[in-house]
Parts: structure tokens; C-alpha cells; sequence
């Protein structure tokens, strides 16, 4: 008998709308996508989110704090896809010195610029590294979440810290779960690729590679995203005991505020790109491993 298939979401940074919100929030992106780059219209689809913001935040966003509500782009067209992204961005420029910087600090230890980055810019990742208590949290919710799972097929889609939080989820579970598995991991805006991130990886599970309980892992990262200042993950991520290999892909993630400033990167537009739609729609279709281009 055939796996039921199930998306399973976990969100980023900072705090967020209500969590029955925000969940609707990435369905409702999900769905632009598969309609508009797939022609799916009225996609139906098993979706679970993974909600932690609560535990770092008293109250959620509501009325005017939310300045980044999901809206699904004006026409009906696709959205623009890797072929439609700038061939070099300042973003490259820094992914160059960064990896220079990046070189040092895991050859000494010393990691003064991430330190800087991640308590100024990603502060609950900061707080996620340093305090034990909340981490436990957290990684309890998307692991209960993927336990109830289990028997199915599970795309898991990772935005920001949540990849971070992912990762460490499946390096914990291929111990203490060792017959779950996740047969695709999208990693969406992610700074798995900061020194201080793998240099804690690497003190608490070894080596960083791929998940050993993970059958396919995807990469998407827009060219303008600061969170992704390293660029690629595949040179970072060594392929799993069993040969999967992280697969990196340039995305445009299209988001804009209500005020017409772009976020390259805000969840809702990485989760309707053309790239992470073939994703969805190979993942809920066939159930086969998407083909690679």
C-alpha cells in the first residue's frame, strides 16, 4: 500500500502572526505556487506546520506589527524561476570574503564575525546556540510532529533558523528514531553555511553531512538573501553514509512588503518559486525523486 504523503513546515526567525495564521499563510503560498508554476489550480494536500515562535515570544504579530502578511502576487502567470536571476549579485561579492573569513574561524575557533552576525542580525539563533532549555523545546515540537508522521512520506520544508533546527532534529533521530525517515528536506533561506553553525554541528553530532535519514535534500537560495551569505551548502555538507548528496539550486524569491520594498528573504516567496512547485508537485504526484536539472 502506498505511503500517505504529508508536507510538514517549520518557520524562521523572529516572531510571527498567530500560529493558525501563519500555517494558512504557507498553504496559501504553497497553493499560489503549484497553481501558477504548475498549473495545479486548487491543489489538496496533508500540511503540518511546526510553531515555535510562542516559546521565544509572548505574544504573536497582530494588526499593524504584521508589516510582512502573505499576498499572493497580482496576474496568473509563472513566477520567475533560476533562469530569470541575476548572474551576480552583491551577495556573491560577500560569499566570496565570507569565505575567506569562514576559512579562519573554523582553522582557530575564534568566530568574531559570526558571533557579531548571529547575535545582532539572527537573535534567536544566537539565543538557540546558548540556552539548552529552548533548544530542547523546539526540537521537541518538529520532532513530535515528525513521530506522528511516521509511516508516511514527508516532505519537510525548512525556512532560516528552521533549517537549522531541522538538521539537528535528523542527526538526533537517526540515533533515537533510526526507522524514520524524511524523503525530501528543503532547506529554504538557510544559514547552515555560517562557521559558528557547522562548528556547532560538528561539536555535537561530528562531521556535517548529509542526514543519513533523509532521501533527498534540496537547497533554494535567492542570490539577494543575506541569510544565505555563504551561497551554496553542497561544498559544506558531505554526502550521507549512503551516497545522497545535497543538491543546491538559485532561486527569486519575489516577496514584497505592502509597501513595495522587497525581502528576499521571506518564507512566502521561497515557497512559491518555480523550483520548490516541481518540488511539491513530483513530491505529491508521483512520489518518485524529483529529476535534477
Amino acid at each position: 500500500m502506498e505511503r500517505p504523503s504529508v508536507i510538514i513546515g517549520i518557520h524562521g526567525l523572529a516572531n510571527k502572526p498567530p500560529v493558525d495564521e501563519k500555517t494558512r499563510w504557507w498553504r496559501d503560498a504553497i497553493t499560489e505556487g503549484l497553481s501558477r508554476n504548475e498549473g495545479l489550480d486548487g491543489a489538496t494536500f496533508t500540511f503540518g506546520f511546526v510553531y515555535w515562535a510562542d516559546l521565544r515570544y509572548e505574544t504573536p504579530l497582530a494588526g499593524d506589527a504584521v508589516t510582512e502578511p502573505y499576498r499572493p502576487q497580482p496576474a496568473s502567470e509563472p513566477l520567475h524561476g533560476a533562469e530569470d536571476a541575476p548572474s551576480l549579485t552583491g551577495q556573491d561579492v560577500l560569499a566570496t570574503l565570507y569565505a575567506g573569513i569562514d576559512r579562519v574561524e573554523e582553522m582557530t575557533g575564534i568566530t568574531l564575525v559570526d558571533d557579531l552576525i548571529l547575535e545582532h542580525r539572527f537573535d534567536d539563533l544566537w539565543h538557540y546556540h546558548g540556552e539548552r532549555a529552548f533548544a530542547a523545546e523546539v526540537r521537541a515540537r518538529l520532532s513530535e510532529r515528525l513521530a506522528e508522521c511516521r509511516g508516511h512520506r514527508i516532505l519537510l520544508v525548512a525556512h532560516s533558523m528552521g533549517s537549522v533546527i531541522a538538521y539537528d532534529v535528523l542527526r538526533l533521530l537517526e540515533r533515537d528514531a533510526p526507522d524514520l525517515r524524511v524523503d525530501h528536506l528543503v532547506t529554504v533561506g538557510s544559514p547552515l553555511g555560517l562557521a559558528k553553525v557547522k562548528m556547532k554541528i560538528e561539536s555535537e553530532f561530528g562531521a556535517t553531512r548529509v542526514p543519513n535519514n533523509v532521501k533527498n535534500w534540496t537547497n533554494l537560495a535567492d542570490g539577494n538573501d543575506i541569510v544565505t551569505v555563504t551561497g551554496t551548502l553542497a561544498d559544506d555538507y558531505a554526502p550521507s553514509d549512503t551516497g545522497v548528496v545535497l543538491d543546491d539550486h538559485r532561486v527569486v524569491n519575489d516577496y514584497r512588503r505592502p509597501t513595495g520594498e522587497a525581502n528576499h528573504h521571506k518564507s512566502y516567496g521561497y515557497l512559491r518559486t518555480p523550483e520548490f512547485s516541481r518540488i511539491a508537485r513530483g513530491f505529491l504526484e508521483t512520489g518518485a525523486p524529483e529529476e535534477r536539472s
